[in-house]
């Protein structure tokens, strides 16, 4: 009783099937096909940037020419 027979699940389809028809249906099949490949692509050029990227070890750091000119040293002044 806990479960759904084959039954079951052909009437929910025939259900489904009047509803949406069969057209919806397969258009709505193939965005969410797309949808998967393209998220799939997606972590695939993620892992190929993140292996592209190096950082250096814990405890080192980079020598960033670029960060040289962007820092400004400044001393502060006591008020009088």
């Amino acid at each position: 009783m806990g479960s759904f027979s084959i039954w079951h699940w052909l009437i929910v389809l025939l259900i489904v099937v009047m509803v949406f028809g069969t057209k919806k249906l397969k258009n709505m099949g193939s965005d969410l096909g797309g949808a998967v490949k393209g998220f799939k692509d997606g972590m695939k050029d993620g892992s190929a940037d993140a292996a592209a990227t190096t950082t250096p070890p814990a405890g080192q750091v980079a020598n960033n020419p670029a960060a040289d000119k962007t820092t400004i040293d400044v001393e502060a002044k006591q008020k009088s």
